[in-house]
């Protein structure tokens, strides 16, 4: 049971922030305009920074010897994501069949994972350095790949806004670029001539990124849930009991067969557990699609947490016991 509360703890921390977020907007004491503002901050700034410092302290090649293979595991958690993503959304209704599948294969792939193992084993966790090293090409991935799920209805919409062109700024994204250059840093043994006031600077950078982007998304859930549409009751059920709790129980069964070391299941269970990440409804409304429904299913699967994140967790500490 320390464990399920444990996580409860770190979980109930995010949404308590989200819940601020909200509350904010709410109650106007922020306009709702500046979230689109604050967003670039934390995703091209602050998280780079938190990235850069955590990688350039803590990477060595005794303690990861085998760093380079962490970006195989991505892809094989990718390939196999893949795989559920389109099985799974075949028990949703055909008419928003693409918002459900979008929303169950991109994951939120770092904030929740950080918070969990920030929470588990300290703001210095060594399993940091292995989440971003893991997670590094997400951002390429969901902005270089979320058009093939609605090719067809971009085609057909009318009002769609997305063009079809590649945006290569958000896929040659911050975070791949400070990841690869702390990684260097550290492979070439220069991290002692880095200046410390650099290091200190981005350190406070980038303890704003977790607190800011709950925050955000607390607020952008207000903004959302004034032009709410039918409440999907039936499809929010499916999804989170896919998204939530199937998910996590397929991977965790996969890892059980291939009994990786436990830092790597540690990650890839994180990821399998937490919820869509938060850009979906845009880049969907962007497409043509239906983002009611998007947004419906992310605060649903957020909401979800405090329950599937402790339960699923405790499974996973069952198999690998932490060391």
């Amino acid at each position: 049971m320390t464990i399920f509360f444990s996580i409860l703890q770190s979980v109930g921390v995010l949404i308590g922030l989200g819940l601020l977020g909200f509350c904010i907007i709410a109650r106007r004491m922020m306009p709702s305009n500046v979230l689109g503002f604050l967003s670039p901050i934390v995703l091209e700034i602050a998280l780079p920074s938190l990235i850069f410092v955590s990688i350039v302290q803590n990477f060595t090649l005794e303690k990861f010897p085998d760093w380079w293979t962490v970006p195989l595991w991505w892809i094989g958690f990718t390939l196999a994501a893949i795989v559920l993503t389109f099985i799974s959304s075949l028990i949703s209704k055909p008419q928003t069949r693409r918002e459900f599948a979008i929303s169950l294969f991109y994951q939120n792939g770092i904030f929740f994972p950080l918070a969990i193992i920030s929470g588990l084993f300290g703001k210095e966790s060594e399993y940091l350095v292995l989440l971003f090293l893991f997670i590094s090409f997400h951002p390429a991935l969901f902005f270089s790949t979320y058009r093939f799920f609605f090719k067809h209805d971009a085609v057909q919409q009318k009002g769609c806004m997305d063009k079809g062109s590649v945006d290569w700024k958000k896929i040659i994204h911050p975070v791949l670029i400070m990841t690869l250059i702390a990684l260097a840093i550290r492979l070439f043994g220069v991290h002692e001539k880095v200046p410390g006031f650099l290091i200190s600077g981005l350190s406070m950078l980038g303890g704003m990124a977790l607190p800011l982007i709950m925050i955000i998304l607390g607020g952008n859930i207000f903004v959302d849930f004034q032009r709410k549409g039918r409440f999907e009751t039936l499809e929010i059920i499916k999804f989170i009991a896919v998204k939530n709790f199937l998910f996590p129980l397929v991977f965790l069964s996969v890892l059980i067969i291939i009994n990786p070391p436990y830092p790597m299941a540690l990650i890839i269970f994180l990821q399998s557990a937490v919820p869509p990440i938060t850009a979906i409804p845009i880049v969907t409304e962007r497409m043509g699609g239906n983002s009611t429904i998007t947004n419906q299913f992310i605060v649903s699967s957020y909401l979800a947490l405090l329950i599937s994140v402790p339960l699923m967790f405790s499974f996973f500490a069952s198999y690998f016991p932490a060391p």
